[in-house]
């Protein structure tokens, strides 16, 4: 039991520094569009780019795990992580750090994409609901520390001084991993040494289950809906009637904390309550939060993202354990399939809304980002049948 409590500290400080490193960019984008005479659009290729080289790699990581164990990948990928969080503060212009953010973007599913298996695999036998909770709450933390933080941090110094704050704190995360996981046992090892084909195989598989690819489609909804309304936020707050600084920006994202309560709750709950509900409840709660965002008033905005949070980490905290308890084979794979869909989704989401608000201003990014919240509501509804419990002996792999 000791152990497992080591583990999952490691796990949840790696997420909270990996997560930090995904976000750090977004309070900074209109001091980035300021700095480089560049457009909204293109100021969030600093978010685009990091999440489409996470939606191209995070299937490379299930098979990846599979073969070389999920210690060793989480703990190379948070060193290599750290290192090019770190060279972004070097960065010259715009497209030398649009490419540094798509290498972070690469080094990120290491964790992402591996660590709910992982858990699962601590709670074989039993329901991984309340450990992918936390480690859901995790995330959220990370992505508050990351905005809240690089906002500050950038207030008192520079946007540079960011990426080099958090890139030490990924170097500190990937030793926590070095000392708090355990490797796959020799008979896990032994199981899991396949061919990385078969192994691509067995994750591909996973697209023709039905309820699966609903809880795919839900991750890709959710993080397109969440990281536009989040993306394109400073925008609407440092411009007319709010005009707040980037410091001032940063503080709403303190909003997360809704959420960093929210997940756990949600994961816990996820074992005594229908997962299809929860993940339709949060969808409903996410829609209202970002219509909220409409009302013309600093507190009605506010508000509005705390319920966005609430509803999207409700949903985000039990879909991954969704996967996991009805993938019956290659549970890491198919958690890896989950993030290339959520990651996808993120790719649109912090694309598709910046030409909308150049057009239609804010209703423009609240209108695209609520039919991808119903797109998600109606893939929960449709195609995430009654969960499916896992049997007492089922393990997954490390």
């Amino acid at each position: 039991m000791k152990a497992e409590r080591r583990a999952v500290a490691a796990i949840a400080f790696a997420a909270v520094a990996v997560f930090a490193d995904m976000y750090l960019a977004q309070p900074l984008l209109p001091t980035l569009s300021r700095e480089y005479g560049v457009s909204a659009t293109a100021a969030s290729t600093t978010v685009s780019a990091l999440v489409l080289a996470i939606a191209l790699t995070s299937s490379a990581y299930g098979p990846l795990a599979e073969l070389a164990g999920s210690k060793s990948v989480m703990v190379a990928g948070c060193v290599l992580l750290g290192l090019a969080t770190l060279a972004g503060a070097l960065a010259p212009n715009l497209p030398a750090l649009v490419a540094l953010r798509a290498l972070q973007g690469i080094f990120v599913p290491s964790v992402s994409a591996v660590a709910v298996a992982y858990l699962g695999r601590l709670r074989a036998g039993r329901d991984p609901g309340t450990l992918v909770g936390l480690y859901i709450g995790a995330t959220v933390a990370g992505g508050m520390i990351g905005r809240v933080g690089s906002g500050l941090i950038a207030g008192a110094a520079s946007w540079r001084a960011s990426f080099l704050v958090f890139g030490g704190v990924t170097l500190a995360a990937a030793a926590g991993l070095a000392a708090g996981l355990r490797p796959a046992p020799p008979r896990a090892r032994e199981r899991t040494s396949r061919a990385f084909a078969a192994a691509y195989a067995d994750m591909g598989a996973h697209l023709f289950d039905s309820r699966l690819l609903g809880a795919f489609v839900v991750g890709g909804a959710l993080f397109f809906g969440f990281i536009g309304i989040f993306t394109y936020l400073p925008y609407l707050l440092t411009a007319p009637p709010f005009s707040l600084s980037t410091a001032g920006v940063a503080w709403i994202y303190t909003s997360y904390l809704a959420g960093v309560f929210t997940a756990p709750l949600a994961g816990g709950a996820s074992p005594r309550f229908s997962r299809r509900t929860l993940m339709a409840t949060g969808f409903v709660v996410a829609l209202g939060g970002t219509a909220l965002t409409l009302v013309p008033h600093l507190g009605a905005v506010i508000a509005g993202t705390i319920v966005l949070c609430i509803g999207t980490f409700m949903a985000q905290a039990v879909a991954p354990a969704f996967v996991n308890v009805t993938a019956r084979v290659a549970k890491t794979g198919a958690n890896a399939l989950y993030q290339v869909f959520y990651y996808v989704g993120a790719v649109l989401g912090s694309t598709l809304p910046g030409p909308a608000l150049e057009r239609w201003g804010w209703s423009g990014v609240v209108v695209t980002c609520g039919a991808s919240f119903a797109l998600g509501l109606a893939a929960s509804v449709l195609l995430c049948h009654d969960d499916v419990r896992e049997p007492a002996d089922a393990a997954v792999t490390p």
